[in-house]
């Protein structure tokens, strides 16, 4: 009988290792499944954090520019046709804050760190579904608004008359296709129209359905009167006609102001006391680098605007030494204002006239 193949196989001279089956050869450890979740949870953010936006904006100092100066283009900025320039010196220098919008995580952070950026909610700045060109033509326009006021509170302080315009008209209103934009209105239910302030006065004690008689001058024509039966409004008791009345100086010449990527409305104080300085022998700066900012309005107030405390950093970077603060921004400026930045309270055109004056024949200014 012959011996089975196992008792007849030779010995083998060593022992192998017993090999691992296939499957478990593959599997991954504890350690290292986690090594990979992190390192892809890790990825992800880095991708994430450097391409996608989060809903703020950053917010830093911005250009300055010398209103007495000129342009990009090499244009002055402040050019008057028809009329005599005065020579000028020193600066009026007008402050913008820059914005930075689509920010991602990394910026935003990288932002913050720099201690020159601040980070706001994005809602502050852009309305629901607003865009970045819609935001850029709604400051385009303030900025226009600014320049016109600024003409209008400069050439009535050089004693210019002023004349009162209808800017808009509401359609399906009384005043629609009767009056158009750009009409002289003259009186309005009997009482002169001096300034825009007073065709909603002439209307006090006024009801709808009650008939006024209306002057005013279209561009070349006679003057016309007509009667307008007033309409009827939930927010006002009086009657309504349906214009929207604006000044403008009546002056023999013209006044533009040429000024690229600039917007709002915050500029109105400085273009103001340019073309005061262009039109009027003085020379208000004096040789000195003066900085400023405030909406002006018409009649020459200066209201407060935002960024004051980013504005004061721009200033003094650019080499002003003095800066004229509106009245109720003092309090936010007096805490971000660099060594070396003398921050002059101003409330009027009036006023800021006069602490210039301070300035020039080297007496004490109104501080913040």
């Amino acid at each position: 009988m012959t011996k089975s193949s196992e008792e007849t196989a030779p010995a083998k001279s060593a022992p192998e290792p017993a090999a691992e089956p296939a499957g478990e050869a593959r599997r991954m450890t504890r350690r290292g499944w986690t090594l990979v979740v992190s390192g892809s949870l890790f990825l992800i953010f880095v991708v994430l954090g450097s391409i996608v936006p989060v809903p703020f904006v950053a917010i830093s100092p911005g250009p300055t520019y010398d209103t007495l100066g000129r342009d990009a283009a090499g244009n002055p900025v402040i050019q008057v046709t028809g009329h005599e320039t005065q020579q000028t010196t020193g600066e009026l220098r007008m402050t913008t804050v820059s914005l930075h919008d689509g920010v991602t995580l990394f910026q935003g952070l990288g932002f913050w760190a720099s201690g020159r950026f601040a980070l706001a909610p994005r809602e502050e700045y852009f309305k629901p579904g607003e865009t970045n060109e819609q935001v850029k033509q709604e400051n385009i326009q303030q900025l226009q608004d600014s320049q016109t006021n600024a003409q209008v509170a400069a050439l009535r302080k050089l004693g210019y008359p002023i004349k009162v315009l209808a800017k808009q008209i509401v359609s399906g209103s009384p005043a629609d296709h009767v009056l158009a934009p750009g009409d002289k209105l003259i009186t309005v239910n009997g009482k002169k129209i001096v300034e825009a302030a007073d065709v909603r006065a002439a209307l006090t004690g006024t009801l709808p359905g009650q008939t006024v008689q209306i002057t005013f001058q279209s561009d070349g024509q006679p003057e016309r009167t007509v009667p307008l039966t007033l309409a009827s409004r939930p927010d006002r008791k009086e009657g309504f006609i349906g214009l929207t009345a604006v000044d403008r100086a009546d002056a023999p010449f013209t006044v533009n102001i040429s000024l690229q990527d600039v917007g709002g409305p915050s500029a109105g104080l400085m273009f103001t006391l340019a073309i005061i300085d262009r039109l009027q022998p003085g020379d208000l700066a004096g040789g000195r680098h003066i900085a400023g900012t405030g909406e002006i309005t018409e009649t020459g107030e200066v209201d407060p605007i935002g960024g004051i405390s980013f504005k004061v950093v721009g200033a003094r970077e650019a080499g002003a030494t003095d800066f004229l603060v509106p009245e109720h921004n003092c309090a936010e400026a007096k805490t971000a204002a660099p060594a070396g930045l003398n921050l002059i309270k101003v409330s009027t055109l009036d006023d800021a006239l006069a602490q210039l004056g301070n300035l020039k024949a080297g007496r004490p200014t109104a501080s913040c």
